[in-house]
């Protein structure tokens, strides 16, 4: 959602900051290789979502979860701190299945190739003979 440019900055600070937070200073072993694609915020500004990603699997998207609901006091104060911010969103924590569901697309867009590859070497013959004028006046 396209937001003024205050919130489009704010959006951007956001995720920088608690990107550094979860590199820097969380030793939550369940988002060690947690990856923040992104954030959303409110048309108020009273809730951030932070979209995630994990490179390990879909088994660490729950522990991701949780570590995040661990860690939130943690990282809503610092990041109040860094942004200097009067009132600082509640954060919110969604797994970003984009790149899950992309990576599905292409999978099938591929299978679909693959097949269509297939099939035009059956229908190579059929076409060709279509193509002769069967009178050649």
């Amino acid at each position: 959602m396209k937001g003024s440019p205050r919130s489009d900055r704010i959006r951007g600070r956001i995720q920088e900051v608690i990107s550094t937070h979860l590199t820097r200073n969380i030793q939550d072993p369940r988002l060690h290789l947690v990856t923040v694609t992104g954030v959303e915020l409110s048309r108020d500004m009273r809730i951030a979502t932070i979209f995630f990603t994990t490179s390990i699997g879909a088994d660490a998207q729950a522990d991701a979860l949780k570590g995040f609901e661990s860690a939130k006091g943690f990282l809503k104060r610092n990041a109040a701190k860094d942004l200097g911010l009067r009132h600082m969103p509640d954060l919110r924590f969604r797994h970003d299945d984009s790149f899950d569901y992309g990576a599905r697309m292409e999978k099938m867009l591929k299978e679909v190739l693959t097949e269509d590859q297939k099939g035009d070497g059956h229908n190579e013959n059929s076409s060709n003979e279509d193509s002769h004028d069967p009178d050649p006046s």
